[in-house]
């Protein structure tokens, strides 16, 4: 292999080690089950799932959730009368 070859390689080895810990998470963590699994081989597919609004019951969609709760809890104060 000639050094131009090692250097895609390389380049497509760590976007796809990238895509794995960023991309495939949140798309098994929006509850997109298949899309993740089938995006092993086509990376692609991790970047729809990721798009795609999550799954009701999620674990992403119960953490957005609580923040959504958390931050409304904390930031709404009643006006001075």
């Amino acid at each position: 292999m000639s050094a131009l070859d090692w250097i895609f390689t390389s380049f497509f080895f760590v976007l796809y080690f990238f895509l794995l810990f960023t991309v495939c998470v949140m798309t098994f963590q929006k509850g997109h089950y298949v899309l993740g699994i089938i995006g092993i081989f086509v990376p692609f597919l991790w970047l729809i799932g990721a798009i795609l609004p999550a799954r009701r019951g999620s674990r992403y969609q119960m953490a957005e959730a609580m923040r959504y709760q958390a931050m409304s809890g904390t930031t709404v104060e009643p006006l001075p009368q």
